[in-house]
């Protein structure tokens, strides 16, 4: 929304906006470097534990000041825990606010979504306790080298799904991880992508951003996540070698833990939003996602057929 205003510029020095960014060799990351998940700074620098998280002014401080993991530009590296408080960082500096209030205020509101990063203490009584998944093998993955940006982003600090129960989490400002919703209130909020831009009156984008989501900025391995991965422009793209049952022509979408999806095709007009709290295994979704999104296209592709 702020690129379509013109009010941050895709290839401008995120330093720009940012001056304590550009030490150690990030003076060349652009907003877009950071908006595709090529920045180079994926996560924390050890230690970093999960109480460091919730301070949002000192742990994104902590961004601008330390050196990327690989050089900017030249590779993606899923920015799991973080991408929140860089793009956040933008948004503040531009703005005057928080992401937390922007997004209430210019797309929330606007749009009557039950939509909030992280949850105001008074809406415990609605949240659903995440069920973690079966563990992952993390002792497997922490034989690998420590200096891996892959380890040093998943395990710093070590993933615990059970956090998310915690009022401390729900408090945050986590944004790339803690938002709190439901699936209808995603589907309305993305549908200004699948729609051109407006919904009900509010406008959110241009034609002319939307279709620049679709430039593909990175398409190889991830660094992090260790699979095929192709990044449009502030969104996941899908690989036919990592996400075979998703369409791959004129369709955004990302994953969460445990199997969310939200996933928007604009040449069909639709927008698919799932969330649970019983958490699933995969990477880019459960085998539950797979399946719930290959039905809806089964019976969408059966309607525009006719049959």
């Amino acid at each position: 929304m702020l690129v379509d205003r013109g009010v941050l510029d895709l290839d401008a020095k995120v330093a720009e906006y940012w001056p304590e960014f550009a030490v150690k060799g990030k003076d060349k990351v652009t907003v877009r470097h950071i908006l595709s998940h090529m920045s180079g700074v994926s996560g924390w620098d050890a230690p970093f534990e999960d109480k460091d998280m919730y301070d949002l002014e000192a742990s994104t401080a902590r961004l601008a000041a330390q050196a990327p993991w690989w050089e900017p530009g030249t590779s993606s590296g899923y920015h799991a825990s973080n991408y929140g408080h860089l793009i956040g960082e933008l948004v503040r500096r531009t703005t005057g606010k928080s992401i937390r209030e922007f997004i209430d205020e210019e797309i929330a509101r606007p749009l009557g979504a039950d939509f909030q990063i992280g949850a105001l203490e008074s809406d415990s009584h609605r949240i659903a306790e995440l069920i973690a998944p079966p563990p992952a093998d993390i002792a497997a993955f922490s034989s690998l080298d420590p200096n891996l940006p892959a380890v040093k982003t998943l395990l710093t600090p070590p993933p615990n799904a059970l956090k998310a129960n915690t009022l401390e989490w729900r408090l945050a400002q986590i944004a790339a991880v803690n938002g709190h919703t439901n699936a209808r209130a995603l589907a309305r909020i993305f549908s200004a992508v699948a729609l051109g831009g407006e919904i009900d009156g509010v406008r959110l984008l241009s034609q002319q951003t939307i279709d620049q989501i679709f430039d593909v900025q990175y398409e190889g391995v991830d660094l992090v996540l260790f699979c095929m991965l192709r990044w449009g422009v502030g969104y996941g793209l899908p690989h036919v070698d990592s996400t075979p049952w998703i369409p791959q022509e004129h369709v955004m979408f990302w994953p969460g833990w445990g199997g969310s999806i939200l996933l928007v095709d604009v040449k069909k007009q639709m927008t698919i939003a799932y969330v649970m709290n019983k958490m699933g295994n995969g990477v880019l979704g459960s085998e539950r996602t797979r399946q719930y999104v290959e039905t809806i296209y089964d019976v969408v592709n059966q309607l525009h057929t006719g049959s």
